[in-house]
């Protein structure tokens, strides 16, 4: 019985310890890549990220500091990029998973692309969990070094770039949505938001 009590002590206190190390979250992932998230590159130090805004087709404006507090897995796209076409039904896939768990999927069109593709693109496609957002001047891609496409940034609830992957990936596969699921199991804000 006294065995059982420690077991239970021991295990409470790590549950309560992992949901307060949370700068811990991003390195606990870094063995789970398998697949095509083996191109994830985790950084060892976060990295400031822009504040640049980008837009919704109606002109709003959004900086990434508007999503602070949940993941943002950030893509940088356009329509005449083929590998970014590819991935973009996977981007909605996981964006619809992820809505409610602290994790929002954002896909920015990077440069030129008309509206009336982009919208034509996403029917095709039925993208309808994925944002229609804009960098028509590139402005915002730039100071995100985003120098080709497609670019896939992972922002912290801390608002940081934690990791980046080059090219496009199969980002609805097991290994990537377990990854993510792992990830922001661990973040607090998330939890809480969820129940």
């Amino acid at each position: 019985m006294l065995k059982k009590l420690k077991v239970a002590l021991l295990y409470t206190a790590l549950s309560l310890t992992a949901n307060t190390a949370h700068s811990l979250d991003i390195a606990d992932v870094a063995d789970m890549r398998e697949g095509s998230m083996r191109k994830l590159v985790i950084h060892a130090e976060p990295k400031e990220v822009s504040q640049i805004p980008f837009s919704a087709p109606d002109g709003t404006t959004f900086q990434l500091s508007d999503f602070s507090g949940e993941y943002v897995l950030l893509n940088f796209w356009a329509t005449w990029c083929v590998p970014c076409r590819k991935e973009m039904p996977d981007l909605n896939t996981l964006s619809e998973q992820f809505s409610d768990k602290g994790l929002k999927v954002l896909t920015v069109a990077s440069g030129h692309n008309p509206l009336p593709a982009i919208k034509k693109f996403y029917a095709e496609n039925a993208l309808d969990h994925l944002p229609v957002l804009l960098d028509p001047k590139g402005a915002f891609s730039r100071d995100m070094d985003v120098l080709f496409l497609p670019i896939t940034v992972l922002i912290s609830p801390e608002g940081q770039e934690v990791a980046r992957l080059k090219g496009d990936a199969a980002w609805a596969a097991p290994e990537a949505v377990d990854l993510l699921n792992t990830l922001v199991a661990q973040n607090p804000a998330a939890t809480a938001t969820s129940e």
